[in-house]
């Protein structure tokens, strides 16, 4: 029983697995943002993401670009989150190694659009690590 790679100290079979493998759907924005880490911090997960991305800009994203293979991936911290009907917005921090084991650390602010009951990442926008 191992604990989920998002960092929710659940266990993975309880907390991203379900929506990994599509047999549920993220409920929540938080649901989202972590499965959608745990997607690419696990890896193989290709199509989930593809199937998480919002219609209207998942045209613009190539598989190859989702391919994080060559990442380690060391934590997720979500700063905060803010929902107002079927719009939300997430800040959040993804800590990561490259090939070389150099650390990095990915800010992001989400975007995420609720469409039919379900959510969607929309866009993101990069912080500045000055």
């Amino acid at each position: 029983m191992a604990l989920c790679v998002c960092g929710s100290k659940k266990e993975y079979s309880v907390c991203c697995e379900p929506f990994l493998t599509g047999s549920a759907k993220a409920k929540t924005l938080r649901q989202l943002v972590r499965s959608r880490y745990a997607a690419y911090a696990i890896g193989d997960h290709v199509e989930y993401l593809l199937q998480t991305w919002h219609p209207s800009t998942a045209s613009d994203i190539k598989r190859a670009e989702l391919n994080t293979s060559k990442f380690k991936w060391d934590s997720l911290e979500i700063v905060g989150h803010q929902q107002k009907g079927d719009l939300g917005r997430v800040e959040f921090i993804a800590r990561y190694k490259n090939g070389e084991g150099e650390d990095y650390v990915h800010h992001e602010i989400s975007l995420f659009q609720r469409l039919k009951g379900v959510w969607y990442y929309l866009s993101g926008q990069v912080v500045n690590q000055d």
